[in-house]
């Protein structure tokens, strides 16, 4: 059942440079709009979502909001060009302060998805990687497109997992499988994250933005104040699940790890096998 706007349905808009948000009645949008980029994140990405979720909250009649990428992808992870918390903010003569402030965007970013009080959807297609993947475990729930890439390519940059993003993993699918996807950094389907009970369906390309409109639109028309309950009973729950959450210096380490030798060549190695690949 596809959510059939109303003529008076007022639709409100908010454009940012990366992204942008709409508010429709019930049901609001926030969409990744770097698409030459594969919506890729970076600093100006970050901060702009977290205003763009504020813009959403203050919308007192939303019910559910969507999260999705525009063009091929969901999104690509970090931002070679732009690694948020890059050595330029450590070289930049800011303080420590100011750039610690920078280095914990992510987890800001995270805890402001799961605090939001409609329900959240990631609209999963084309890629998922890395910060892309943690995008999708602070939402909700997850709808994901057959064919969509999945992978973790942190440690492979050299860096490790940060933004709250290893106990939130820890809490959805357990220490075997966390310890496997970030170390190993491989490929994992749909299909198999709908095994670990970490997506919630796998839905054909042609499908996926039906099939999220349809959820969108059955939540958006139950009663209300059960549905928020019911979000925050089991939020309560996942938070003494992450009790001991060191998530609070994830950003330190990061940061501090843009400056190492052995990270700096990781990432060289990493981006120069990207563009080897497209030339092939």
């Amino acid at each position: 059942m596809e959510q059939q706007l109303d003529e008076k349905t007022e639709r409100d808009r908010r454009e940012f440079s990366a992204l942008y948000a709409e508010a429709s009645g019930t049901i609001g949008h926030l969409v990744l709009n770097r698409p030459a980029s594969l919506n890729a994140i970076n600093d100006t990405l970050m901060a702009e979502m977290i205003q763009a979720i504020e813009w959403l909250d203050d919308h007192r009649e939303l019910r559910v909001v969507i999260f999705k990428g525009a063009g091929r992808a969901f999104c690509a992870g970090a931002d070679l060009k732009n690694i948020p918390g890059a050595p330029a903010q450590v070289s930049s003569g800011n303080s420590w302060l100011y750039r610690r402030r920078a280095g914990q965007i992510g987890t800001r970013l995270s805890e402001a998805i799961e605090r939001m009080e409609a329900v959240t959807i990631a609209q999963v297609h084309g890629a998922a990687v890395g910060g892309g993947v943690l995008l999708m475990i602070a939402c909700d729930l997850r709808i994901v497109a057959e064919g969509t890439v999945m992978f973790i390519p942190e440690v492979d940059l050299g860096a490790p997992y940060s933004w709250g993003a290893v106990p939130r993993m820890v809490r959805e699918i357990g220490p075997a499988l966390t310890r496997e996807l970030i170390m190993t950094c491989r490929r994992f389907t749909p299909a198999e994250a709908l095994a670990w009970r970490w997506i919630n369906r796998v839905v054909a390309s042609e499908r996926l933005e039906a099939e999220v409109a349809d959820l969108a639109a059955e939540l958006a028309a139950k009663p209300s104040v059960p549905v928020a309950v019911t979000k925050d009973h089991v939020n309560a729950i996942m938070r003494v699940m992450s009790a001991g959450l060191t998530s609070y210096s994830d950003g330190d380490v990061a940061l501090a790890m843009t400056v190492e030798k052995e990270a700096q060549a990781a990432v060289a190695a990493y981006a120069e096998s990207k563009v080897g690949k497209r030339r092939s």
